[in-house]
């Protein structure tokens, strides 16, 4: 599933097309897409609105408009892009939503597995108040990290990809910023220093910026709005390397399960605690 540097990179690759394009009519076959609200009241209310910005909240992609949000989650194989009417993609033939732009273009839903989200909301904030905060963001304190810890005894992965804790971290990047941190992905939260904290919050951003940078993770059907691959796949020192050396050590990468997620990391750079 897109994390926060993929959808970061999409949102980023769409502002250019779609910013200041009104939307003439939506089309969609798949009424299970559109989560809210229902699909006629969708296409009436979103007809005729005109894009005004593009961000990002967790892993979901906002899109304003004149008078709504148009909400979007990729999930697990969802893809969004801008092409002409008459353009053909390879991706169109899982395009389950489309909206029809000015100009004779049009911004594309594609999503083979169709766990794909679409909402449209004049309240944002209720809509996604079930989110922490953002971890790139001022308001990813040190001290409300260290406070959304407290008490719990649970795995330190399994928290990490809770969204309620911490937004847009998701089962590759929570590997990668406890590679960074040294830290063992079953570590019990209750184990963890003051120290591992600080720094397991500087990594969790580090390991955020350099999938940013790199622009997204192409594993499986994440693709940028342009069609091309995100290069982080390549860089990473967890995540999808079982068996291959460690970048930092030469130890064989582990993999075993945490919250019933396929988890990543080096046995000698991230020992286990007792």
């Amino acid at each position: 599933m897109p994390e926060l540097p993929e959808v970061e990179t999409v949102v980023r690759g769409l502002r250019a097309p779609l910013i200041g394009r009104r939307i003439e009519r939506m089309w969609q076959d798949w009424a299970s897409t559109i989560h809210s609200p229902a699909p006629d009241e969708f296409a009436a209310r979103v007809a005729g609105q005109r894009v005004r910005a593009l961000n990002r909240r967790g892993k979901y992609i906002l899109i304003a408009l004149e008078h709504d949000t148009l909400v979007i989650h990729l999930k697990m194989s969802g893809r969004l892009y801008v092409a002409d009417s008459d353009e053909v993609h390879a991706a169109d033939r899982w395009v389950h939503v489309r909206f029809d732009l000015d100009g004779g273009r049009q911004l594309r839903f594609s999503d083979l597995r169709k766990f794909g989200r679409v909402y449209l909301s004049d309240d944002v904030d209720s809509l996604l108040s079930h989110l922490g905060p953002e971890p790139l963001s001022d308001d990813f304190t040190l001290e409300g990290f260290r406070g959304g810890m407290r008490g719990r005894k649970r795995a330190i992965k399994s928290l990490l990809i809770e969204q309620a804790f911490v937004a847009g971290v998701g089962n590759i990047y929570a590997d990668e910023a406890l590679f960074r941190a040294g830290i063992h992905p079953a570590t019990g939260v209750d184990l963890l220093t003051e120290s591992d904290t600080e720094l397991l919050h500087q990594t969790i951003r580090a390991a955020l910026r350099a999938g940013i940078e790199h622009e997204g993770a192409s594993i499986n059907w994440y693709r940028k709005p342009d069609g091309d691959k995100g290069e982080s796949q390549n860089h990473f020192y967890a995540y999808g390397r079982t068996n291959l050396p460690c970048r930092q050590c030469g130890t064989a990468i582990n993999k075993i399960r945490v919250a019933q997620r396929g988890t990543h990391f080096c046995p000698q750079c991230q020992p286990e605690r007792l």
